[in-house]
């Protein structure tokens, strides 16, 4: 397959690329910098959301369309301005996509776009799946909706379109764990706020893996949640993550303290949702971290 990435030289994005050039693909990544990006057989750089660019007139034939463009969520407190940049990047980048899409003469047959489970309302009791059809009113939750709302219109140029949601992503060198980490790397790691939250995690790796697998099957389309099968409240998970890392979970972090300190970007940590990969799962998709202790292991070995 002809693939376009944009966010491709993201976090997520090079994992990606890699699982995709594994089984072959060719990828057209859309960076802002295009000329600062190292050469790589089977992949070419085009720039995009500059002055001037057209990366239109390099991607006519493409069979696919990822995009992963969107400001972190991860870094920084949510001062109001940050959130209306965290929403305007993804909108942005998402109406810019499909601009491209629609000056293509030979459209792609599928538009995969990132998502987040953040569109799912906090619970403890609740277990949620692609068929949920609650969302939640909060920061996260409006933008994701207004995001996939966006994404959506892939369908009205005849695409199949795909809503990856991401949880909470677990890898090297980005993501949530980095930060979540480093309380047990001081000794001095313990439950966050009620410790009963949920943490719908998934490694990196698998999030790959996940993307591509959906590429590969044309019947997969709407909401995919991109979670591991097993999600652990906050309190167990951070007992294992002590227990990888040969530390002591014992030290709580009470809830006003992280709300002082974070803001709102607090209800990263202190609420969550139960949320299961129903549709990966009915579809055959083997996770190759299902548990988080062999996640963890493979992260830290």
């Amino acid at each position: 397959m002809k693939i376009a990435i944009t966010g491709g030289t993201g976090f997520v994005g090079n994992v990606l690329s890699e699982e995709l050039l594994k089984h072959g693909h060719e990828l057209f990544i859309l960076t802002r910098n295009p000329d600062k990006q190292s050469a790589h057989e089977n992949i070419t750089f085009i720039g995009w959301m500059t002055e001037g660019a057209t990366p239109e007139t390099h991607l006519d034939g493409i069979n696919a369309f990822i995009n992963l463009a969107g400001e972190s969520i991860n870094s920084g407190r949510w001062t109001e301005e940050r959130k209306r940049r965290i929403l305007a990047s993804r909108i942005e980048a998402t109406q810019e996509a499909l601009r491209i899409i629609r000056n293509l003469e030979n459209k792609p047959a599928s538009f995969i776009n990132a998502s987040a489970i953040g569109i799912y309302p906090s619970s403890v009791s609740r277990t949620y799946t692609e068929a949920s059809t609650e969302q939640s009113e909060d920061f996260l939750g409006q933008t994701v909706q207004i995001w996939e709302r966006e994404a959506g219109r892939a369908r009205e140029m005849g695409l199949r379109v795909a809503f990856m949601r991401f949880g909470i992503v677990l890898g090297k060198g980005g993501g949530a764990l980095p930060k979540m980490a480093i309380p047990y790397k001081l000794f001095a790691g313990g439950p966050v706020g009620s410790g009963e939250q949920w943490m719908s995690w998934i490694h990196i790796q698998d999030i790959a893996k996940g993307i591509s697998y959906t590429l590969q099957h044309e019947d997969i389309e709407g909401p995919v949640n991109l979670t591991a099968p097993h999600p652990l409240q906050m309190n167990e998970f951070g007992k294992v993550l002590g227990e990888v890392l040969g530390r002591p979970h014992w030290l709580p972090v009470p809830s006003l303290a992280l709300k002082a300190a974070m803001g709102d970007m607090s209800t990263l940590v202190l609420d969550g949702q139960k949320v299961i990969p129903e549709v990966l799962l009915n579809h055959g998709f083997e996770f190759e971290y299902p548990d988080l202790k062999e996640a963890l292991q493979a992260i830290y070995k």
